[in-house]
């Protein structure tokens, strides 16, 4: 199960690794989605006004997930960068929702570390809800990068990221993830911004020379047991 905050972090975190082990393993995979993800750009929070683009933004998730392949999805509408206004609990409670539903043994979710408010409360909650305790179902937990959100944390950050997990993609894996990218029209940008369908092939080739393939994606094991 992956966890996101916004529609198109499910892409940008783990897009390539998500269609390799899809059309390679056959892992079953569900994605949650927690938060609406475009009002912020707005100096008030109005739905209202927003009604058109949040149809179009809710559309482009599904177009995306066509591109990757992965088999479900749920979309909640927290408030965009605003998940500090809203109670922890109730973020906790549709994780822990979702995953009584799917009774996933791994999930991915946003580092703790990260710029965006959003991302770093979502991991909050995704660890509330997967305390390892007796009969808990996930055994891991794995944390990815979010271009645009990860790296743009301040290096003196007391958790910025720190990868102990890489997974090697080919290039119909990476292709995979670029042309699911583009299908997120209001959140692709031009490069050299982190979003650009370039800098994603940039960033995989980079995270690639760092174990010795050609691309790949990285991420930072939490928790893992069995």
């Amino acid at each position: 199960m992956i966890v996101v905050a916004h529609p198109d972090d499910e892409i940008l975190g783990l897009g390539a690794s998500m269609h390799k082990l899809i059309e390679c393993y056959g892992v079953v995979t569900h994605v949650v989605i927690l938060g609406e993800g475009i009002t912020s750009r707005a100096k008030v929070r109005d739905t209202e006004k927003w009604t058109a683009q949040l149809q179009e933004h809710k559309a482009d998730i599904r177009k995306a997930q066509k591109c990757i392949g992965y088999g479900s999805v749920s979309i909640y509408d927290f408030p965009d960068n605003r998940f500090d206004t809203v109670a922890l609990l109730d973020i906790i409670k549709v994780v822990e929702d979702e995953k009584e539903k799917f009774h996933p043994d791994m999930i991915f979710t946003h580092h703790g570390g990260d710029l965006n408010v959003d991302h770093r409360l979502t991991f909050e909650a995704v660890m509330t809800a997967t305390r390892p305790m007796e009969g808990e179902c996930v055994k891991s937990v794995i944390t990815f990068e979010t271009l645009s959100g990860t790296e743009w944390q301040a290096s003196t950050f007391p958790s910025v990221f720190r990868p102990n997990m890489y997974v090697e993609i080919g290039e119909d894996d990476l292709w995979a993830k670029q042309q699911a990218m583009q299908q997120y029209r209001f959140e692709v940008r031009k490069f050299p911004h982190p979003r650009s369908v370039e800098s994603i092939r940039i960033k995989a080739e980079s995270r690639g020379t760092e174990v010795g393939c050609a691309t790949a994606e990285a991420f930072c094991i939490i928790r893992t047991y069995e």
